[in-house]
């Protein structure tokens, strides 16, 4: 018997040893392609209490524990916690604000980009069906400066912050550039869009992260319009010195 896995099997191990694993990947891209191999996939990690995590918004794919599974792993302490992760409330509170922040923008973008596509598409002879456009090309970046500002107090200013932020980047939900903060693989696979989104845009959240949009929007436009514009009709056209012919 063969000790190497076949490819659902190789996938698979993969997976558990990365925690995530873009959808360029090789063995992804074969996958996302190829039905069977998907469904072989999903039954070799659900032998094992797994299944993917998936959607067409996100640039990587990832497993999580099947429901039938998770308080046998956890146990009745694991399941009363408000995350199986140890993350504090004030980290997830930080998450669910950054969430907010990058991946409901992000959505709005893809979902412009893909309805524009197919008005487009109508006038071609040869239509052909556009991806939806990837995480990395329509995602937002947070300020570390304006977060700071606007929900520092909030979340327990800034080096309780910065310990937060440093747990949600190596849980994979987030990326640090420097000043910049970045959607993670894992921020727009782990939590539930179609249960999250109605309750933030509908709920106190939804004014708070409005203006603070709204000002990071002005802060942009400020930044990339000249102090001073340039007006030609205040420039006073210059006197040949050799004076008309």
């Amino acid at each position: 018997m063969s000790d190497t896995p076949d490819e659902a099997g190789l996938l698979a191990a993969e997976l558990l040893a990365r925690r995530w694993l873009p959808r360029k990947h090789p063995r992804v891209r074969r996958a996302l392609i190829d039905a069977e191999l998907w469904q072989a996939l999903q039954d070799r990690l659900a032998q094992v209490g797994l299944r993917l995590v998936d959607n067409i918004h996100a640039d990587h794919i990832s497993v999580v524990l099947v429901r039938g599974a998770e308080r046998v792993v956890f146990g009745e302490a694991g399941m009363d916690a408000n995350n199986n992760i140890e993350l504090p409330r004030d980290a997830i509170s930080l998450l669910v604000v950054l969430w907010s922040l990058i991946v409901l923008p992000k959505r709005e973008r893809q979902s412009a980009r893909a309805s524009s596509g197919e008005g487009e598409q109508q006038e071609e002879m040869f239509n052909k069906e556009k991806p939806m456009p990837s995480a990395a090309a329509v995602s937002p970046v947070v300020s570390y400066r304006s977060l700071l500002a606007d929900f520092g107090p909030q979340l327990g200013k800034k080096m309780r912050l910065d310990g937060n932020l440093r747990r949600l980047e190596a849980h994979g939900f987030i990326v640090r550039r420097g000043d910049d903060i970045a959607e993670g693989p894992l921020l727009d696979l782990l939590l539930d869009y179609d249960a999250l989104a109605p309750r933030i845009l509908d709920g106190a959240l939804g004014d708070v992260l409005a203006r603070a949009t709204a000002r990071e929007a002005q802060a942009e436009a400020e930044a990339i319009t000249p102090a001073d514009a340039h007006d030609d009709s205040s420039v006073e056209p210059q006197q040949d010195p050799e004076g008309e012919a």
